[in-house]
């Protein structure tokens, strides 16, 4: 990249900190913003795909560790154990009838795929990104319930979906080059339903673990004046990602551990936690802008390069039946009335998981992974706007018949909204 495009980045997002609270009045999201801005930015010198894959990778998985970590840090553990049971409808019931549905829709649009690509298209956009509607998690009209489900499944369906995609990558790589080729990145190594549940259980364990001591002992250093709250922030950042490469290396899920960790850290941290979380929170929001500017250059491009009819048909159905219908056969007998069905189907944007598994696809396969990660790519930008787009108005509306009149927590939205620690009890 030169100077002047660096140049240009480092304007766009000192840009974005002066005018983000005024643009975001007019709908315009930070992922709309610094997708077009890396769109603009494509149309010069196209770099070294190995090293373009490589970065947008690491950029996109340690963005998606730190947002876990701080989203989860916020979510009360009353308040967990009281809507578990909604979180059990949409992560047990919901999440793999997503999958069954994308599998057999993507079957049926790119016949010629074979069941594993359309298994790694089906699986890849199964999670959510609550970033995407930022403007739900920060509405104080919307009920904090709903704002806290949309959050904990945003939270967790990635990692729960990072071994059946891993699954599907190596069945590709099997059947283009041989049993076990092509298996990369996180989750590498799964190879059946019992190392998945395994994978899933370690994660679980070592994150409750890691968040409950380094909580603890957070707290402590804070009541005795042995921490400085100067370094007490980058500590925590550095914690987040030592627990994901940690549980990776252990053969676990290293994205539940994160999430599961932040929602440990938090609850033994205390109230004066979320000071060190806040410095968690801001820099994943500069990474997140990097991320989708990186994105909206690399691989947009490519994406409408390879688009063709059956591309845009799957991605407005993986955006709404796919993930509708499934939520509504979730949440049924919850006692939720049509309209927040709805509205918590409408809100399972498409976002940094999904980059990071197509990116994983293209590592380990690629030229066999052009299409799912063309349909990937098409639906993750839809979302962009799509939800980005809508997330205000909707919110407002469904939140004007809600009744959910209660003060807004400070839930956090993926690092993209900006708080000011001492306003932040």
């Amino acid at each position: 990249m030169s100077g002047a495009a660096v140049a240009t980045v480092l304007l766009a997002v000192f840009a974005w900190g002066l005018w983000s609270a005024r643009l975001g009045r007019a709908d315009l999201t930070a992922p709309i913003l610094f997708v077009t801005v890396g769109l603009l930015l494509s149309t010069g010198p196209v770099p070294d795909p190995e090293a373009t894959r490589e970065a947008v990778r690491l950029l996109a998985e340690v963005t998606l560790v730190w947002v876990l970590f701080a989203d989860a840090s916020r979510v009360g553990l009353p308040e967990f154990r009281a809507d578990a049971g909604l979180y059990a409808r949409l992560l047990a019931i919901g999440l793999p009838l997503t999958i069954g549905a994308g599998t057999l829709a993507a079957a049926l649009l790119f016949g010629d795929a074979g069941f594993w690509t359309a298994l790694l298209i089906g699986a890849a956009l199964a999670p959510t990104d609550a970033a995407l509607g930022a403007a739900v998690m920060t509405d104080p009209s919307v009920p904090e319930r709903i704002r806290r489900v949309l959050n904990v499944e945003s939270g967790l369906n990635d990692g729960i979906a990072t071994p059946v995609v891993t699954l599907a990558i190596a069945g590709v790589a099997g059947a283009v080059t041989g049993p076990g080729a092509g298996v990369t990145g996180p989750g590498a190594g799964v190879s059946g339903p019992g190392a998945a549940v395994a994978g899933l259980a370690i994660g679980v364990a070592a994150g409750v673990t890691a968040g409950l001591v380094s909580g603890w002992a957070m707290r402590t250093a804070r009541n005795r004046g042995w921490a400085s709250e100067d370094f007490a922030g980058p500590g925590v950042l550095a914690l987040a990602l030592a627990v994901y490469t940690g549980v990776h290396w252990l053969g676990g899920n290293g994205f539940v551990a994160a999430f599961v960790a932040g929602i440990a850290f938090g609850a033994a941290a205390g109230r004066g936690g979320t000071r060190e979380v806040f410095y968690v929170e801001q820099t994943a929001g500069l990474v997140s802008l990097l991320t989708w500017l990186v994105f909206g250059a690399a691989a947009v491009p490519i994406v409408i390069a390879h688009t063709g009819w059956q591309v845009v048909v799957y991605a407005l159905l993986s955006l709404t039946v796919i993930r509708m219908l499934p939520v509504a056969l979730a949440l049924l007998g919850s006692g939720m009335n049509s309209r927040t069905v709805s509205f918590v189907g409408w809100f399972g944007p498409r976002g940094l998981a999904s980059i990071v598994f197509a990116v994983l696809a293209a590592e380990g396969l690629g030229p066999a992974a052009d299409q799912a990660v063309a349909v990937i790519g098409l639906t993750v930008l839809f979302s962009v706007f799509a939800h980005g787009l809508t997330a205000k108005p909707l919110a407002a509306r469904y939140g004007a018949t809600a009744n959910g009149t209660t003060a807004a927590p400070h839930l956090p939205a993926r690092g993209l909204l900006h708080r000011h620690p001492a306003r932040d009890p």
